[in-house]
């Protein structure tokens, strides 16, 4: 019996480059589409939109985290810090879904849960972060901001 490869002719070739094509268009909308509803679904959590399954219910109570989770900065600047990440989760959540300025937008997003990540670790310890997957959603933002700009360029 003959195992040697069969030769690769070009339209299995190109059959096999359309299938991985599609298979990355369609792992970059799965990635945009999580990371921009888990921050839409925390924006709305803020506002009590979850109701009885959400956790924070309000903003009081959000804001009150925040200095949880920024324990090492001024309680002065902790709403404005909250608003700060509320809108920026907000415009990160409608562009990632939009799919508009992916490579920087999701560059945007990879920085805010990184530094979300870290300042759970400084104040909680690092288990937190670990928990709520804050360092992999962070890794996937960057991994998709890399993806974004290798497959479109730097117009992107």
């Amino acid at each position: 019996m003959d195992n040697s490869p069969v030769p690769e002719t070009p339209a299995l070739h190109n059959a096999k480059l359309e299938r991985t094509s599609a298979l990355e268009r369609f792992a970059v909308i799965y990635a945009r589409m999580a990371l921009g509803a888990a921050f839409l679904s925390a924006v709305a959590d803020r506002f009590g939109l979850w109701g009885k399954y959400g956790g924070w219910g309000n903003f009081a109570n959000f804001t009150k985290y925040t200095g949880e989770v920024l324990s090492f900065m001024p309680v002065s600047v902790i709403p404005f810090l909250a608003w700060a990440a509320t809108i920026a989760e907000l415009s990160l959540g409608i562009l990632l879904i939009l799919g508009l300025w992916t490579r920087w937008v999701a560059f945007g997003a990879a920085t805010l849960l990184f530094l979300f990540g870290t300042s759970m670790a400084i104040s909680f310890g690092l288990k937190s972060p670990l928990d709520y997957s804050v360092f992999s959603a962070s890794a996937g933002a960057f991994l998709l901001a890399l993806f974004t700009s290798r497959r479109s360029g730097a117009n992107s």
